[in-house]
């Protein structure tokens, strides 16, 4: 069967937005125009389509990407195909976030008009930048009141440091938004309340604001015609582009990411949906219009390139994974290259297995086509792999292929858990390992000493959701202990060692010494090791061994038994003996150096330091601020933000627990915050003392 598409009428894409944006309502919309969705599912009353968990549709929140095809005609009467990814806004479900991105070819970011750009907002700025993703800008809920387009086009500017070239300015504001002037064709479209938005009049500019839209049309092609030397010149010799030159201006600079198109809307009131959507066509890329992805050569190493057609090798990255109650595991994965058929053979590089594809999917969120066969470009649910997990490539056994794999962040918050049944004890475990293989930010372990199970994960709703899905998913009701930060411990000062390991009681003993220098590694938080041997003092071949025995110490500290960031070890002398030194010789003398160094190196503890913003009414901000200040928080700012006040504050994780009720006491329930990881920081003397005292005797 041939591809129904061809490949430049694709547009993967994907919407991104802080919490409460309005990203579900806005994809539903989407879905709902586009004709896959009958009914508009609103989040308000748990039946969006998008968010096909349980647990999302009784918080309101999306939680999962869930992919969905669908279909649009654009301006030009012809059909496109969409694959959109719904990712999560939330900062507990970041991993969601970063995974789409990384398969996504553009975005949509949503911003809420009344709050502009959140802290959220920027977050997942910061990730679509590192993948380089063109995006286009929706600034919803014009309807709500306090909403303020141009307060948003500036707080991209100053927040964002990126340009957004605004292509409609929104008629009327709040409770009076009519609809949008367009500023490329200069008219006006305004949308009929009564038939769902679906109807709007093309009308012309009102009077009052013709002088407006003349100025932003100015700025407009003023900023596009920059990308091209041609338009320019012709630009400065008072030839304006005509409409479709500045739409193909506007294209070439959004995928390049030289700028962002900026649109209004409110989606919950159904206006301004449907331009979007044509915008996607006309701004957003094809794959064609990406660069071709790079990997590896799995057999020589060397960079290699896969691009987007049917006729290259098959190459894939698997970007999710997921339980679905009736097909069970479903790795969702973009086809980068060539074509894929059902019951094929195909490689996982990572893992070097060969997975079979037994069931091959195409999903509108939560109800699924069996499909035969799939192209370059598009995103599809495979059912039946057992080993492939997210960030694996496959790709067809003859052309091995590594594409470059995804950056996972480390959890900042642990818990202990424990099952409430004794005989569950097995069934949690499978529980907690199939989450743990959707879910590379959620990791479990047992404590060596207390043999207790314990999860890690990215904050306190990221566990609860967790704990929650293991109810609901798999039957396993869980007693959780009190939370856990994840501290970490580092070396202050520089410290020279020398440490001789010596065996030799009869028959083959063990020799090595060693002498190191220890220090803060000033390029980061990763361990660095270097040697410094000359004329053979410690022969090449027992080098490494110095290095992993450093290496397998690192993972517990000599103060609380935490692991060590931001060590670099030199290696500067040493001596061995003929027969009786070997690699695990030198290890075992690598380890208690440092171990013996390490505290004399000035270890220090530190504690992961979260970024807080507290939006509260004008009211409660000197009560926020001293509860920030009493739970050891630095203020870093506080701004205006309409009627509230934005307040920035960097805070330990440590004394962050439970602070949403705190919060809703404090503010009547009219406060918010959002929380992020920054970074480690050196805990205080008389809290270390009392951590080291709680976990040394744990450790």
């Amino acid at each position: 069967m041939a591809r129904a598409y061809k490949i430049e009428d694709y547009r993967n894409f994907g919407i991104m937005a802080h919490i409460d944006a309005g990203k579900t309502t806005t994809t539903e919309r989407i879905l709902y125009y586009t004709g896959k969705s009958h009914k508009i599912g609103e989040v308000h009353d748990g039946a969006a389509t998008m968010d096909w968990m349980e647990q999302e549709q009784e918080r309101g929140i999306t939680i999962t990407s869930a992919a969905t095809t669908t279909f649009w005609k654009g301006r030009d009467g012809k059909t496109r195909r969409f694959n959109i990814i719904d990712t999560p806004g939330h900062v507990d479900f970041t991993i969601e976030v970063e995974r789409s991105l990384r398969v996504l070819d553009g975005a949509i970011a949503l911003l809420d008009a009344n709050a502009g750009v959140e802290p959220q907002t920027e977050t997942v700025w910061r990730q679509a930048e590192k993948y380089h993703v063109p995006r286009m800008i929706f600034c919803n809920k014009m309807d709500k009141t306090g909403a303020d387009f141009y307060r948003s086009v500036e707080m991209i500017k100053t927040r964002l440091g990126a340009t957004a070239v605004v292509m409609q300015l929104p008629i009327g504001a709040e409770s009076d938004f009519k609809g949008v002037i367009d500023l490329v064709e200069m008219n006006a479209l305004v949308w009929r309340d009564e038939s769902l938005g679906a109807q709007w009049d093309v009308v012309e500019i009102p009077e009052d604001m013709k002088a407006k839209a003349e100025e932003y049309r100015e700025k407009l092609i003023e900023t596009v015609v920059e990308i091209d030397e041609a338009a320019m010149e012709a630009y400065l010799e008072g030839n304006l582009p005509d409409n479709d030159q500045i739409r193909a201006l506007v294209r070439r600079g959004t995928i390049d990411v030289k700028f962002h198109p900026m649109f209004c809307g409110t989606a919950f009131k159904n206006k301004g949906v449907q331009p979007l959507l044509d915008a996607v066509v006309d701004y957003l890329p094809s794959p064609l219009d990406i660069p071709a992805i790079k990997g590896i050569d799995a057999k020589t190493e060397a960079e290699i390139e896969r691009h987007a057609d049917d006729n290259e090798p098959l190459s894939m990255l698997a970007f999710k994974i997921m339980n679905d109650p009736f097909v069970g595991s479903l790795t969702f994965a973009r086809i980068y290259s060539g074509k894929l058929e059902k019951g094929v053979s195909v490689m996982n590089t990572v893992k070097d297995k060969r997975e079979r594809v037994g069931r091959m999917l195409q999903m509108h969120s939560n109800s699924r086509e069996d499909i035969e066969e799939a192209y370059a470009g598009d995103i599809v649910a495979l059912a039946g792999l057992k080993e492939t997990t997210t960030g694996d490539t496959l790709c067809d056994p003859l052309k091995p292929v590594i594409l470059e794999r995804m950056e996972f962040p480390e959890p900042v918050i642990q818990i202990a858990i424990e099952p409430k049944s004794k005989g569950d004890q097995e069934k949690m475990g499978l529980a907690l390992n199939r989450l743990a293989a959707e879910d590379p930010s959620f990791r479990v372990k047992t404590d060596q000493e207390s043999g207790q199970t314990i999860i890690a994960g990215m904050g306190e709703l990221h566990l609860d959701i967790i704990v929650d899905r293991m109810r609901r998913e798999f039957k396993v009701e869980a007693n959780v202990g009190a939370p856990q930060v994840a501290y970490r411990e580092t070396i202050t000062r520089l410290t020279e060692k020398d440490y001789t390991h010596k065996k030799q009681t009869g028959g083959t003993g063990q020799f090595a010494r060693v002498k190191l220098v220890f220090e803060p590694n000033p390029e980061g938080e990763d361990f660095k090791f270097e040697s410094k041997i000359v004329g053979g003092a410690v022969p090449k071949e027992y080098i490494p061994g110095v290095q992993k025995g450093i290496e397998s110490v690192l993972s517990s500290g000599p103060l609380a038994g935490f692991p060590m960031l931001g060590v670099k070890a030199t290696l500067i002398d040493g001596a061995f003996h003929d027969v009786d030194s070997s690699v695990l010789a030198f290890e075992i003398a690598a380890r208690a150096c440092f171990r013996e160094a390490a505290r004399e190196a000035g270890a220090q503890l530190l504690e992961p330091m979260m970024k807080v913003e507290v939006v509260t009414p004008e009211d409660y901000v000197g009560d926020v601020i001293g509860d920030l200040n009493s739970r050891r928080g630095q203020i870093q700012g506080q701004e205006s933000r309409g009627i509230a006040v934005v307040i920035s504050a960097n805070v330990p994780l440590a004394n962050m627990f439970k602070y949403v009720d705190n919060l809703r006491s404090m503010s009547q329930g009219r406060a918010q915050y959002t929380m992020t990881f920054d970074h480690y920081a050196p805990v205080p003397s008389n809290v270390a003392q009392e951590i080291q005292a709680k976990y040394s005797g744990q450790k």
